[in-house]
């Protein structure tokens, strides 16, 4: 597979930098400070598509024959978005609150070029089985989820034993919906083969 501009993933995450590598990308990664704040009136699922472009709006005035690509993923439970957790605690509380549900995970994806802005987002419904209080602390403790949407990475410990099932794509919860870029990519002529 070959790019026909370089490929910039703008994201400090060792998980899209996985999916992307595993996936036979050849990219660099470029990260500018981004606030994630969001307009509290906005609608859940629009939260990630709209993180996503803000971000990549930060690479806008120095884009020169780049594709800019941004990620957000939000983790929504009735209703209501579970960001990062600050501390155990929080962690503790969300995955309580997943804990014999099922959620949405949406991640929203915003591929920027100086001429062009795609913006999308994926959707796949999560369901937890009954999370105990020894399982929910025994993964806070060893995977120490503080950088993950809901406190949990579906890769981990808490994902192989806690999710019963999955509707949609296993790597838009981990944080990248590489089937999705991959054919807006293709679709653009950004790859090739």
């Amino acid at each position: 597979m070959k790019l026909s501009n370089p490929l910039i993933l703008a994201s400090n995450s060792p998980r899209r930098k996985q999916i992307l590598a595993d996936a036979g990308f050849d990219f660099t990664v470029k990260v500018k400070p981004t606030d994630e704040v969001f307009p509290e009136t906005m609608l859940a699922d629009q939260v990630p598509v709209f993180l996503a472009e803000q971000k990549a709006f930060c690479f806008k005035d120095e884009i020169q024959d780049e594709i800019i690509l941004c990620a957000d993923t939000v983790v929504i439970v009735d209703g209501e978005i579970l960001n990062k957790p600050a501390n155990f605690e929080e962690a503790q509380v969300m995955l309580r609150k997943q804990s014999n549900k099922i959620q949405k995970v949406v991640t929203g994806v915003c591929l920027m070029t100086a001429t062009q802005k795609i913006s999308f987002a994926d959707t796949t419904l999560v369901q937890f089985k009954e999370l105990s209080e020894a399982e929910i602390s025994y993964y806070i403790e060893i995977a120490r989820p503080f950088d993950k949407a809901g406190a949990y990475g579906v890769q981990d410990f808490i994902g192989m034993v806690g999710i019963n099932r999955l509707e949609g794509s296993f790597y838009t919860v981990m944080g990248l919906p590489i089937h999705r870029v991959y054919e807006v990519m293709k679709n653009k002529g950004w790859l090739y083969f």
